[in-house]
Order: structure tokens, then sequence, then C-alpha cells
């Protein structure tokens, strides 16, 4: 698994190359710029224009992006121009609660969802699998936007459990928790069921029936194992795409989180803090994904051998 974990590690330098390139020509081709987000909108032309020949901005774009990746390569994400401050003193401070909302979302997703999708196979063709799937299709296809609303409605407005805005206690995180796991816990129900309903056909399944292994043996010794596999790389891409993905939620409830920073930066044109988010969340979703690829390996020993 070293030499497949390396190859892996390799294939992310030209990836982080190409996305912040992709990024990088995209931001500088929209409209306004650096000058423009830094003095305001008060500020003469005149003035715009030095600024942005102060920092480059009026230099080719390949040359400006090649300046640019030699900064990151010693660790350099520049500076944020609405702030002035450095784009990691920016983005670090939001980064602890998009990983809170998205840690406990992914948990709770898990927590619902694999439970839940278990019972639909093992009950299949019962009211239990037809309640389970009308439940998950639903939730699974409810906008995130309108079922923060909604609760927002419910359990602030009409019944006051829950703070509607901000962050500061536990409550503050139920309902964006809520908006994210919900969804994730319907997709995540749903695939277990899948890959539950597949094992149960398994050889395995039927050899361990002739030694007279009973039902519940059966399903969590046997199967669940091997049914689970899917489901934790699943689980692992919903976590990695939280981190940066959790906008709705931190939209619409007020939570300052990584999510939102980047939502303010590019309506700002803040290149250098779209950048800087860029890469870090794209390193991070590439370990995540490789973290999860060598989990299953470790689980499944075919898949073990044959990165070996």
């Amino acid at each position: 698994m070293l030499k497949f974990s390396l190859k892996r590690i390799l294939l992310m330098i030209p990836t982080i190359f190409i996305i912040t390139f992709l990024t990088f020509a995209i931001m500088s081709l929209s409209a306004g710029s650096p000058g423009s987000v830094a003095l305001g909108i008060n500020a003469s032309q005149a003035d715009i224009d030095a600024y942005n020949h102060e920092i480059g901005y009026d230099r080719p774009l390949l040359v400006r992006y090649v300046e640019y990746m030699k900064g990151v390569l010693h660790g350099d994400f520049g500076t944020s121009y609405k702030s002035s401050l450095a784009v990691t003193k920016v983005l670090l401070p939001e980064f602890p609660i998009t990983v809170q909302l998205a840690v406990l979302s992914v948990f709770f997703s898990a927590l619902i969802g694999i439970p839940i999708g278990v019972l639909a196979a093992v009950k299949k063709g019962t009211v239990w699998d037809t309640g389970t799937t009308v439940v998950t299709l639903i939730l699974a296809s409810v906008p995130g936007f309108w079922l923060a609303l909604l609760m927002m409605l419910l359990f602030s407005l009409k019944l006051g459990w829950l703070p509607s805005f901000g962050i500061g206690s536990w409550k503050h995180y139920v309902m964006p928790v809520a908006t994210l796991a919900l969804p994730s816990a319907a997709y995540t129900a749903r695939m277990v069921r899948i890959t539950m309903l597949e094992a149960l056909q398994s050889d395995y399944v039927r050899t361990a029936k002739a030694k007279g292994a009973g039902p519940g043996r059966i399903v969590f010794i046997h199967v669940l194992r091997n049914a689970l596999m899917p489901v934790i790389t699943t689980l692992g891409m919903s976590f990695a795409g939280l981190l940066g993905g959790a906008v709705i939620a931190e939209q619409v409830f007020g939570l300052p989180g990584i999510g939102q920073e980047i939502l303010t930066a590019i309506n700002s044109k803040d290149s250098p803090v779209v950048l800087g988010a860029t890469i870090i969340l794209s390193l991070l979703y590439m370990l995540i994904m490789l973290l999860m690829d060598l989990l299953n390996a470790m689980l499944n020993p075919q898949l073990r051998d044959s990165l070996s």
C-alpha cells in the first residue's frame, strides 16, 4: 500500500496546479480589480490603477500565476485585498467551526442512516422497508435551504427552543447539523440498504447459513462489514465536501465558517483568499479520499492485496 499511497500523493501535485490555475484565471477574468476592492468604491481610477500596478496586477496572467505559486511553495498564500491580513490569518480562525459542523453532520448522518439502511434491508418487502424508503426519498429530495428555513420557522420562531442565528452554545449547532445531516443520512440509508441486499445474496452468506450461523451473526459479522466499505467512502466524501460546501447552513444560520468566508471573498473579488481556500480544501479533500481508500483496503483483504 505504500507504493499506492506514494502514487496518489504525487498525483496531487499536478491536480493542485490545474485547480489553482483555473481558479486564478476565473478570478482574474471576472469584473473588478484588487484596487477597487482594497481602496473602495470612492477611490479614483488613478489610485486604483496605481494600486494594481504596485501589486503587479497589470502584468500578464501567466506571469502572475507563476509568481503566486512560487509564494505558495514557500508557505505564502498572499494577503487579503479586503482586510490586508495574511490569507492564513483570515481562513484559519474560521476553520474550526466548519470542521466541527462537518464532523457532527457526518457522525449523525452515519448514526441515523446506517441503522435505517440495515433495518430496511433485513425487513425487505415489509412496511418497515416501504416506510423508510419513502422517508429517505423525501429527505434526499428536500433542498437544503428550504429545510433550514423550515426548521428555523418551527424551532426558533414558533416554539422558541433553539437560537436561529450565530454561534455560542451547543444549541446553535442543532439546526445547522440537522440541515446537513438529514439529507446525507437519507442517502447513506439508501446505499446501506442496496449494499446489504447485495451482500445477503453472496456465497459466503449461504455458507454461513449452512454452518448454522444465526441471523444476527450473519448480518452484523459477515454482511455489514462488507456492505459498509462503499458507505465509508461516501461518508469520507461527504466530510471532505462539507469542509468547503457547508455554505447554505453557514449562510442561513449566520455561522462564521470557512464556507461563509469563501462566499464573501468571491463576492468582493478577494482573489488571494479564494485561492488560498481552494488550495487548502483541495489538499484536504484528496488526503481524505486517500485515507478512505486505505481504510477500505484494511477492511477488504482482496483490495489490500491489489494495492500492495
